[in-house]
């Protein structure tokens, strides 16, 4: 019986471990469950639960991002091209040299960096980041519409970027040919003519509704309601002798008080 001792007491050891893990798992779907832990943007998150996300991230980037051999990034043109990406793309929420916080920056969290008051370090990294985005935290993957290459640039000016003050980041931009990486960029707003008259649809004329699956059907023309049926508002009625009535107030009466009269 002695001999069996350790054995039994390691089925325990096993029974009793299991059982703590069994109950770990029911408290934490419990806690889940309940939605007590407050996920608004406003509210940090706790200590405990900010470092866990903090070194899975750091770790995850890390992992992922190795074997990246970065192009040469003190390229001058690589470096212009980037500042003008970064000017179109990346300005809303990481901020430019002199520029207030913006209400993207305020507002997301966590807060994104301010990057022209951070070195980005291992370009590996800072690439990685950046064609891939971090999830939940408003960082987007923006190799889903962007070649390596530009991506390479943006590193590239960031590298640069601590380095610059109001004026010359400015004028870097300016010398960029701006929003540029091989047509995935959107169209910008300024460069987006009104439609003329001739071209804006008719108000009476019946409009096709197309569906995102090719399907269409059409609605009827809209009809003038009868206030819309006048171009102008009634004149004044006409006195009892057929005269037309003046539009100046009688003598005497509310119209005619001064506006200091009227709180009296």
């Amino acid at each position: 019986m002695v001999l069996n001792m350790p054995t039994c007491m390691r089925g325990r050891a096993l029974w009793v471990a299991l059982l703590v893990v069994l109950l770990a798992l029911a408290g934490a779907a419990a806690f889940v469950g309940s939605g007590i832990y407050n996920v608004a943007a406003d509210v940090p998150h706790t200590q405990p639960t900010y470092a866990l996300l903090e070194m899975l991230r750091e770790r995850s980037i890390a992992q992922h991002a190795k074997g990246l051999e970065p192009p040469d990034l003190t390229d001058p043109a690589r470096i212009r091209q980037g500042s003008g990406n970064y000017d179109a793309m990346c300005v809303g929420c990481h901020l430019a040299p002199g520029m207030p916080e913006s209400e993207l920056s305020k507002g997301l969290y966590p807060t994104p960096p301010a990057l022209a008051k951070t070195d980005i370090g291992d370009p590996a990294r800072a690439f990685w980041v950046i064609k891939h985005g971090i999830k939940s935290t408003g960082m987007p993957a923006w190799g889903k519409s962007m070649e390596d290459e530009y991506i390479w640039g943006l590193v590239a000016f960031l590298r640069e970027l601590p380095k610059l003050d109001a004026a010359s980041y400015r004028a870097l931009v300016a010398s960029s040919g701006g929003h540029s990486h091989d047509g995935g960029e959107t169209l910008e707003h300024e460069n987006v003519e009104a439609p003329s008259k001739a071209e804006r649809p008719s108000s009476n004329a019946a409009n096709v509704h197309e569906h995102a699956d090719g399907s269409s059907h059409v609605h009827p023309p809209k009809t003038q309601s009868a206030s819309q049926a006048s171009d102008h508002k009634p004149g004044p009625r006409p006195n009892r002798d057929g005269s037309p009535q003046s539009a100046l107030p009688r003598p005497g009466s509310r119209k005619d008080r001064s506006a200091a009269d009227r709180f009296f």
